[in-house]
């Protein structure tokens, strides 16, 4: 019998699983008040924090049952005071959506949009903190996914310091695959999900903050489920949540951070993810597509292409998935400019193989 190949995901998240993580899936039926749940909890929070060997010590995690984007709002519900002010930096969809999520709880904040795309302005950030002298925080996107535009903490998180505000960072696309120094970055807490650049699956997200500003910064979240001290406060005394945790997805996320130590962690990963980028570049460049920003702007996780005039991107999609391969259409705008290509998860050479295969027939003239 001819072994049907497998279909791989090429969108930014959820990712095709190793086959030890799916099998982690498997592992049980498991009440989430027993305290073998418990003991999973505080061993997922104890390899989340050194996941980056510089947070080790300083900072400490909490776990809870959503999207990337619940762990967004509800570090945002949680630390953004309601008697000073936030600016929001957004370049993209994702920066955006954090100014919608401060508006909905009724937090002070400012915006500074720049177009989905463009780098930050750091001369702006500058003016927009000595213009507004009780910005505590900045929030920011570190990878864009709505173009792969990856910010640049290391410059911002100057600007930041010379004005005494620290970030509230949304990680969720490049936790696990780009660097996140957090000795030289002024990270208040931080925001991601074990779907991504974690190769766990959909339903488990987590914050990060320092160890401090669990202690002395939490702020009434103005929500039940989104109120991160509860968590906190029962899953680093006791190891349990205030809610129903999603048992099975914590199964495979401590699979995929074990897996993640014993490949060589996230710099491995960040090199794995290069490679396979470059190797997708060569073949398209090839058939003459371009990319939507300068090679050096991307993230290694995704990168953006602009499709070929007089091709849709439904005839891509279409195209590509016939192939069992899955890529993902631009957002608002872009929708008919450009597609995206994510180089996360289980991915082989043979796989690769076949992509290029793929894309060939896709493209070709």
């Amino acid at each position: 019998m001819t072994k049907v190949p497998r279909t791989i995901l090429l969108n930014p998240g959820p990712v095709t699983l190793s086959d030890r993580v799916r099998k982690a899936l498997m592992s049980g039926d498991w009440c989430h008040r027993e305290p073998e749940f418990a003991d999973l909890t505080r061993d997922i929070n104890r390899r989340l924090v050194r996941v980056y060997r510089e947070m080790t010590g300083k900072y400490e995690s909490v776990i809870l049952t959503g999207s990337g984007t619940c762990a967004v709002e509800a570090m945002l519900a949680s630390f953004a005071p309601h008697d000073a002010s936030t600016l929001v930096l957004a370049n993209g969809v994702y920066g955006e959506r954090m100014a919608r999520m401060l508006e909905a709880h009724g937090r002070p904040h400012h915006l500074l949009k720049a177009a989905w795309g463009d780098a930050i302005d750091l001369d702006q950030v500058r003016n927009e903190l000595q213009k507004h002298p009780d910005i505590r925080y900045v929030a920011v996107v570190h990878h864009e996914t709505t173009t792969g535009r990856l910010n640049n903490l290391t410059a911002l998180s100057k600007v930041c310091a010379e004005r005494g505000a620290g970030l509230l960072l949304d990680s969720v696309s490049s936790f696990g695959a780009e660097a996140i120094n957090a000795d030289e970055l002024n990270i208040a807490a931080l925001a991601a999900t074990a779907n991504k650049c974690l190769h766990g699956v959909p339903g488990i997200s987590f914050v990060l903050a320092r160890k401090d500003a669990w202690r002395n910064h939490l702020v009434p979240a103005g929500s039940v489920y989104l109120d991160l001290a509860p968590y906190h406060e029962a899953q680093h005394s006791q190891g349990y949540s205030p809610f129903t945790q999603s048992v099975q997805p914590a199964f495979a996320l401590r699979e995929a951070l074990e897996e993640l130590e014993e490949t060589g962690g996230w710099e491995q990963r960040r090199s794995v993810y290069r490679r396979r980028a470059g190797y997708i570049a060569v073949t398209l460049k090839k058939l003459g597509l371009q990319t939507m920003l300068p090679p050096e702007e991307y993230s290694c996780v995704l990168w953006s292409w602009l499709l070929p005039e007089g091709l849709r991107y439904q005839h891509v999609h279409a195209s590509l998935k016939r192939d069992g391969f899955i890529v993902y259409q631009g957002q608002g705008h872009f929708s008919q400019e450009m597609f995206r290509i994510a180089h996360m998860g289980d991915i082989h050479n043979d796989d690769l193989d076949r992509l290029e295969a793929a894309l060939r027939k896709c493209f070709a003239r």
